[in-house]
């Protein structure tokens, strides 16, 4: 995956997951609130059917307020349903709508359509409830990473893949080595050498079945993990079986006990701390290299404020923006002219804002937007000048850092500027 690319998915993940936060903020008076999962097999003329035949059932809800509220949302979706073609997106979509209570006994109505979720929807869910399902968009955008799975002894070998923290099994084989026991009329020398063809033989076979399931995939791939009892993995591994490319991505060899699907599952329990530091691993570099140019005084940024006119400069080589941070970025404008921001927590109000320059008190403009996401106000600033930026979990202490002392935000500098 191209940097482009990976900063496109992390920006997608980001905005997936503000959606998902306010959605998760909504709750309906009854079980008003629908959500519909399409895969993208799924005809849409299938889904207007399926939604066409719930408007004709939710008649017969006796509550009207739940009644119309169903009926109103499920013709809020049959309305976006239209503006697809025959299938949906190559991940599929998910459409939310229904109505919300907004306090003081009043209700409005929220519909909201994501499309493309980070990973491909399984299968077709058709939803009403007092929330909003957002379970399986929340766990793929927890599952992080491409890793590749190995397990085998001298019986049998089971290969495929670990998405995010989905284990899919894809392909197996068995091995036609013969058991320490030579049969009559063979000498021993002879029956060990055979042995030892047959075990190079089934050794060969299952690298190539990874190679051929891993190699096309070698540049979105996190990491290989191989699983087995001793001392089969180590002679495997030792062996140089692998693709030299694949060889290079394994992270680490671990004791299984069983080598069929479920040796799969038992393999990422085993590996878990390496899955864990592999997908922090990125992260953890960046932090490093913030710190060692803040320590020596000269090549980093920190906070809004200062990160944004170093942006503005062009002079930020990495943007870092804690994945935690919700701010918004409010603008404020005098009447003698002075321009000033604010950062604000994104669920408060708008605050009115005393002017440093001349004490003035003002307040935001909301007709002109002057109130935006602080992500995406200088996102937009770091692609208007080359500068390439990355989340950064907190799942780790330099990571916890960048949120906690640094306001969330933070760069390294193509160089020096004093600012």
């Amino acid at each position: 995956m191209s940097q482009q690319d990976a900063e496109q998915t992390d920006r997608k993940k980001y905005e997936f997951r503000k959606v998902i936060e306010d959605l998760k903020e909504y709750e309906g008076s009854g079980t008003q609130l629908v959500t519909i999962y399409v895969p993208p097999d799924k005809q849409i003329s299938d889904v207007v059917a399926h939604v066409t035949q719930e408007h004709s059932e939710a008649s017969n809800i006796k509550s009207k307020q739940t009644r119309t509220a169903v009926q109103d949302a499920l013709s809020s979706i049959k309305a976006r349903l239209k503006y697809f073609d025959t299938y949906p997106p190559d991940n599929g979509v998910v459409l939310f709508s229904g109505a919300v209570d907004s306090g003081g006994g009043r209700t409005d109505m929220v519909t909201e359509v994501l499309e493309n979720p980070p990973q491909s929807i399984e299968s077709f869910r058709y939803h009403c409830d007092s929330e909003f399902l957002t379970e399986p968009l929340e766990h793929m955008l927890a599952d992080k990473g491409l890793y590749g799975l190995i397990v085998l002894d001298r019986r049998e070998a089971n290969v495929g893949w670990l998405r995010g923290k989905r284990v899919e099994p894809v392909k197996s084989a068995s091995s036609l080595v013969p058991g320490k026991q030579r049969k009559g009329g063979q000498s021993a020398q002879r029956f060990a050498r055979l042995r030892l063809e047959a075990i190079d033989n089934f050794y060969q076979e299952v690298a190539e079945m990874a190679n051929d399931l891993f190699v096309a995939k070698r540049h979105e791939l996190d990491g290989v993990l191989v699983g087995g009892p001793s001392p089969t993995k180590d002679e495997f591994l030792d062996g140089d079986y692998l693709h030299h490319e694949i060889q290079d991505k394994v992270l680490g060899k671990f004791d299984v006990s069983y080598t069929d699907e479920s040796g799969l599952y038992d393999l990422v329990d085993a590996g878990e701390e390496a899955l864990a530091d592999a997908e922090l691993m990125e992260d953890k570099s960046l932090m490093e290299d913030f710190f060692k140019e803040l320590h020596a005084g000269e090549e980093a940024t920190y906070g809004f404020e200062q990160t944004r006119r170093n942006l503005i400069m062009g002079s930020v080589e990495t943007l870092l923006i804690s994945e935690d941070l919700r701010k918004d970025v409010v603008t404020y404008e005098c009447s003698n002219g002075h321009e000033e921001r604010e950062v604000i927590d994104r669920r408060k109000n708008t605050p009115t804002h005393t002017c440093s320059e001349c004490g003035e008190e003002v307040e935001a403009d909301e007709e002109e937007e002057a109130r935006e996401d602080a992500i995406d106000h200088l996102i937009e600033i770091a692609e208007q000048r080359g500068t390439d930026t990355k989340f950064i979990s907190t799942d780790f202490e330099k990571g916890e850092q960048l949120y906690d002392a640094f306001g969330g935000v933070a760069g390294i500098l193509r160089y020096s500027t004093g600012v």
